[in-house]
């Protein structure tokens, strides 16, 4: 017990033989010591009544007197009080507490956090209290719950319990008196089936995207192939354009971005982003799957969720059929934009992207992206040749016979005589040699990479969306704008290496002096400076600004534009003409530095206008462009732009212009004095090419997918019979399918090879038509994807069975072995194998079986030209190593 805790006895014991101190009084320091339940506590208080001088030392009250009531113990908090309290000196002779000192700092702190907010609400404007909401308690992601097994059972339970929970978050209905794009008016409910344009009794994909954001467009191939898949199912995609950027609010603008990605689902402007907000969504691009009670399933934020939305949408329309909502009778009131455009159309090009020139060969590049070739030209416009134009594909040879996909970026080499193309959709970077007429492919291999380091060459070399390019000088190195992941690479020509060269992969506009401590927000134009400083001029599009690469270190500075505080606030866009910051630009795709580094030619995309910067004083002003979209010749701010995206030097220190959307190559000539004349170059003799892009995408969509690049295929020979008299006998049982064909595929490892453990080989399933207005829905697959089972030769069985709805439709008809639907099944593996401590390898099988659903006794109605049963076997062979092409 501590001696101040000791009882009335005791101390008046003690007291008898102290004669020196009074109880629990120190000479040393005047603190009184008492016990509290907590232990003996140390204050500054002044001793009490009983320990003042002149006060009894016995500890006993006086004979006679009342004993004092017992004082309660301070609490914690005093301690506290007596700190804010005390004083604190100012500058110039003032003073204050600390109370008050802190009361001013929080209130500087609010005033600046409402500095802060209220010079960037353009990026305060996309949240909602929805979103907010969201990010507390995110929403349910169901792609979570179905990791291993099968995925469509999986999500079929999260469905049916969604359901047995009310059924999902209403979707409020599109704004209305909102413009419509491919499409007349839609409606998600407040209509029956039964109505024009009604979304009730669909399963339907919002896909929130804005056609700025590089992820959104990657995200569109996805959902054309899912289009293509169920396109006789009651399922449609709605494409919410929810502008980031101010340009992107008109719909004429949305319109030319439609037809450039040749989208072919309705597209509505939520011009108020009412959708998004109602919704929660926050970021670019959502995609969000409604039932077809227009009532919220499972919404996916960011790229890559193709299989999770296949799964989803089989589940769905499994769930939703027995229950017997789905009803797709009605047909949408579609009209394709690409089939309203007049034929003949006055320019030989569709959306040019990119320029170069050889002005010493006098010669014009142009990537002619939508046409999926490069068309060269004289200075004049007369055409030369043409390289490509045979759809949009990665397939080298010769100027005929080879293939691009929307290429972009071209950079001419005059040591070599060739040009280097940002193949942006095949993800590649191609090289076009002007003396032999080939072209090959230095890096990539037609499907999006996800390496942000690099290292390899060739096909080994996956890239993401290359938008431009651009040559040291010395043409040793390429160096590659990757707007798919935010970073800038190189490609060394001597070795066919590329690798990373700056930012760290995050979308930032963030500058530092090392690669690692830049990061890049879309870049999406290149040209290196012509003072020979070593620099690199860079539009990054996504933070609107133009900034500058050091060759020498990777690292990276601010020229003009964007939030020069907050590296991740991309939202501080406009049109205004000024000093660094102070300037502001909207989304610009182009930079161009004179021969001299004296200038740097700006395409401030979005405004529409093209702007001259001083290097040495980051000072931006407008050169030509009225600020609003047109196609207009003129002087200065007189002509009219409409998305300008490519810049070149022209003959006579002019500058060449690739205005995107008006499908025109424009000469600006900025030496004419306070004129600054914009023209039109005339071009003659260019011929359309050599395969029409829209018939290809057209007779593209009555066939079957293109096989995944980089899967190895394995067909049957003879179709897959899938008889209907066995849905229909068993029609009554749980999930209404009848027993099914059986369809079995391997892989066989080579000897002293295993599966990678814990790498998640896998398989999964697709339903393709194989014929017009085929219905995906017909038929089943049990299981529709699942792990590889660890053996030397993994093989899984798969079940094909008929639908009972398709068995119903079919007997409804009278004469079911007449009907036959053709469609395709797929099963797509992908198997991580390794031998005992070596390298693990990766190899992706594609197996494709015929599917002839109708008749009744397993034969189909191809009769005996169809299998009753399907095996399929790939034997895996361990890649050799590929080699790059090297360029001396």
């Amino acid at each position: 017990m501590h001696p101040c805790a000791g009882s009335a006895s005791k101390r008046a014991a003690s007291a008898r033989h102290a004669t020196v101190l009074p109880p629990c009084q120190h000479h040393a320091r005047a603190v009184a010591c008492r016990a509290t339940p907590e232990g003996p506590v140390g204050t500054s208080e002044p001793p009490k009544a009983a320990e003042a001088p002149g006060a009894s030392s016995s500890g006993a009250p006086p004979a006679g007197a009342q004993p004092a009531p017992q004082r309660e113990a301070p609490r914690g908090g005093d301690g506290v009080q007596r700190w804010l309290g005390g004083r604190v000196d100012l500058p110039a002779g003032y003073r204050t507490t600390r109370r008050e000192l802190l009361k001013l700092v929080t209130l500087a702190g609010g005033a600046g956090c409402l500095w802060v907010a209220g010079t960037r609400l353009e990026a305060m404007k996309y949240g909602s209290p929805a979103a907010l909401m969201n990010a507390l308690a995110p929403p349910p992601d169901p792609s979570a719950l179905a990791a291993e097994g099968d995925r469509v059972a999986a999500f079929k339970r999260y469905i049916a319990d969604l359901e047995r929970r009310g059924g999902g978050k209403e979707v409020p209905d599109f704004p209305r008196g909102a413009d419509w794009i491919n499409s007349a008016p839609l409606t998600l409910a407040g209509a029956p089936p039964s109505a024009r344009g009604s979304l009730a009794g669909r399963v339907t994909v919002l896909d929130f995207w804005t056609y700025c954001c590089i992820n959104c467009i990657h995200v569109l191939p996805d959902l054309a192939q899912l289009e293509a898949q169920f396109a006789g199912a009651p399922v449609c995609v709605v494409g919410v354009h929810s502008a980031k950027f101010d340009n992107e609010k008109d719909s004429s603008a949305i319109r030319a971005a439609v037809l450039r990605y040749d989208i072919s689902h309705p597209v509505v402007n939520d011009r108020g982003m009412a959708v998004w907000a109602a919704l929660g969504v926050s970021s670019w691009p959502t995609l969000a799957v409604v039932s077809p009670r227009g009532r919220l399933i499972a919404m996916l934020s960011g790229e890559g969720h193709r299989q999770d939305l296949e799964d989803l949408i089989n589940a769905a329309l499994q769930y939703y059929g027995e229950k017997g909502e789905l009803d797709g009778s009605t047909p949408l009131p579609l009209e394709l934009e690409r089939n309203k455009q007049q034929t003949g159309a006055a320019s030989p090009l569709r959306y040019p992207g990119k320029l170069a020139t050889d002005l010493a060969g006098g010669r014009l590049f142009v990537a002619d992206s939508n046409n999926h070739r490069v068309v060269v030209t004289d200075l004049s416009g007369k055409f030369i040749e043409a390289v490509g134009g045979n759809g949009p594909a990665l397939r080298d040879g010769s100027f005929e016979a080879a293939a691009l996909n929307r290429p972009q970026g071209l950079a001419f080499s005059p040591r070599r005589n060739t040009l280097y193309v940002a193949d942006t959709e095949n993800h590649a970077v191609r090289a076009i040699d002007l003396t032999a007429k080939t072209v090959v492919t230095l890096a990539g291999n037609g499907t999006k990479g996800r390496d942000y380091r690099g290292g390899k060459g060739g096909s080994a070399q996956a890239l993401n969306s290359p938008w431009d390019v651009a040559l040291d000088a010395k043409e040793e190195y390429l160096y590659i704008a990757l707007a798919g992941q935010h970073q800038i690479w190189d490609l060394e020509l001597s070795s066919g290496l590329a690798g990373l060269f700056s930012g760290s992969g995050s979308e930032r506009n963030q500058n530092g002096p090392t690669p690692f401590t830049t990061s890049w927000a879309q870049p999406s134009g290149l040209s290196l400076a012509g003072d020979g400083s070593g620099l690199m001029y860079v539009a990054d599009s996504e933070s609107s600004t133009v900034r500058v690469l050091d060759l020498s270190s990777g690292g990276s500075g601010l020229k003009v534009g964007g939030d020069p505080l907050f590296s991740d606030n991309l939202f501080r866009f406009g049109d205004k003409d000024g000093f660094g910051p102070e300037a502001l630009l909207q989304h610009p795709l182009a930079v161009l530095s004179s021969e001299d580094g004296g200038v740097v030619y700006v395409a401030d995309s979005y405004n529409h206008r093209i702007k001259v910067l001083n290097p040495n004083t980051n000072e931006i002003t407008t050169l030509a462009g009225s600020g609003q979209a047109g196609f207009r010749d003129g002087a200065g701010t007189a002509a009219a732009f409409s998305e300008p995206a490519g810049l070149a030097r022209g003959p006579g220190g002019t500058v060449l212009v690739a205005d995107t959307n008006n499908g025109a190559i424009r000469v600006l000539d900025p030496a004419s004095g306070r004129r600054r004349r914009v023209t039109t170059l005339a071009l003659t003799g260019v011929p359309p090419p050599r395969v029409d892009p829209l018939t290809a995408i057209s007779s593209g969509a009555a066939a079957p997918a293109a096989v995944p690049a980089g899967f190895q295929l394995v067909r049957a020979q003879q179709p897959l019979a899938v008889p209907l008299a066995a849905a229909a006998a068993a029609g009554s049982t749980a999930g209404g399918a009848g027993a099914g064909t059986p369809v079995t595929v391997t892989i066989g490892l080579p000897a002293g090879y295993h599966l990678t453990a814990g790498a998640g080989s896998n398989y999964y399933t697709q339903v393709l038509p194989g014929a017009p207005g085929a219905d995906v829905t017909a038929v089943s697959v049990r299981p529709a994807s699942g792990p590889l089972p660890d053996t030397s030769a993994p093989s899984v069985t798969l079940t094909v069975s008929a639908s009972a709805a398709a068995a119903a439709a079919a007997a409804m008809s009278g004469a079911p072995q007449q009907q036959q639907q053709k469609l395709l099944l797929r099963v797509l593996a992908k198997v991580y194998y390794c031998q005992q401590n070596d390298v693990c390898l990766f190899e992706q099988i594609c197996f494709e079986i015929p599917l002839a659903l109708g008749g009744a006794d397993g034969t189909g109605a191809a009769g005996s030209s169809s299998s009753s049963s399907a095996s399929l076997r790939y034997e895996v062979v361990p890649a050799a190593p590929s080699s790059a092409f090297v360029f001396q």
